[in-house]
């Protein structure tokens, strides 16, 4: 039990993540005692139904109560934690319920954030992994199972941010029905993907992309780890990896060709994420070609630990 420690619950549309950890003066700004994450797919349906499931909800309540015994196991206590909620239940007309059923049967009490704070977050959680050179100038984009994050950024200030209704679940609803994905389907993932481009570089007064792309989340951080084949996962081996534009199209060919079943078989690949990754991989060529990116560089922390700084802040202040 550390006296010290905090931690941050990030609830995601797709997966939920648990982290555990006390302040450090090293290379990071947190040092982790315990990590949890559960693919509970809590918002699959909900493009068409505008609810949360009640099987994706029971994924979500059974992930949560993992979560608690893990607090409880430290000693973490309910002021010293931040769960939070994002897109999915920030969208679904049974939202609040849910929370409340999630209160009720774990007592945990989650927060519904907003896209904004989420981007905040995000942002902060990510400039304390990058290397310096990467936070001159950078386009932050946080892909999730219901939205994606666009957040410009100049030395470690947020510019602008935007969130659109860009995620990998509704788009592996609404395009993808072929196995392998067929030339027609990736083309349909890649055009969804693209309108809603248009509407992020509509909201940039200057329309100016910055110089650098960086990637946070388990879509990018599951390719760079399929990249350099890296199992098991190793999150400083990931954090400031640069693909290059040629290696990303190498790997996107490589994923293409396979099934969903062979993709399940690719070790850097979580089951919960082998349809996904298809979706992820269209979002991410759209964004490499409309602002033409010549390399991603990726980055473990996001959300998850800006969440973290956020209650540690919060608490010793």
């Amino acid at each position: 039990m550390s006296e010290s420690a905090y931690a941050a619950i990030d609830s995601g549309s797709n997966t939920f993540r648990l982290l555990i950890a006390e302040p450090s003066k090293g290379r990071l700004p947190w040092r982790e005692i315990d990590y949890a994450h559960r693919i509970t797919r809590l918002g699959e349906g909900l493009h068409h139904t505008g609810r949360l499931s009640e099987a994706g909800m029971q994924r979500a309540i059974a992930a949560y109560r993992e979560f608690a015994l893990l607090l409880q196991k430290h000693g973490v206590p309910a002021e010293r934690t931040f769960a939070a909620a994002t897109a999915a239940v920030r969208e679904a007309e049974n939202g609040q319920a849910f929370c409340e059923q999630v209160k009720s049967e774990t007592g945990l009490e989650i927060r519904v954030i907003s896209g904004e704070d989420e981007a905040r977050m995000s942002l902060n959680g990510a400039c304390s992994a990058l290397n310096t050179n990467m936070l001159d100038d950078m386009l932050l984009f946080d892909i999730g199972g219901g939205s994606t994050e666009f957040i410009r950024a100049r030395n470690m200030v947020r510019i602008d941010d935007i969130s659109c209704k860009l995620g990998v679940v509704r788009l592996v609803e609404a395009h993808l029905h072929s196995d392998p994905p067929s030339p027609e389907d990736y083309s349909a993932l890649k055009q969804a993907a693209d309108a809603h481009l248009t509407e992020v570089e509509a909201f940039w007064p200057d329309r100016l992309a910055p110089t650098h792309l960086v990637g946070t989340a388990g879509t990018v951080t599951t390719l760079a780890a399929t990249a350099l084949d890296l199992f098991p996962y190793d999150a400083e081996k990931i954090n400031n990896y640069r693909m290059s534009r040629h290696a990303f199209l190498s790997l996107r060919d490589r994923l293409l060709a396979l099934t969903h079943e062979e993709r399940l078989n690719v070790r850097t690949i979580e089951a919960g994420r082998a349809d996904l990754i298809i979706a992820g991989l269209a979002i991410i060529e759209s964004v490499m070609d409309r602002w033409n990116y010549d390399a991603l560089v990726s980055v473990d922390a996001g959300l998850l630990e800006g969440l973290w700084l956020e209650v540690a802040d919060q608490q010793r202040t």
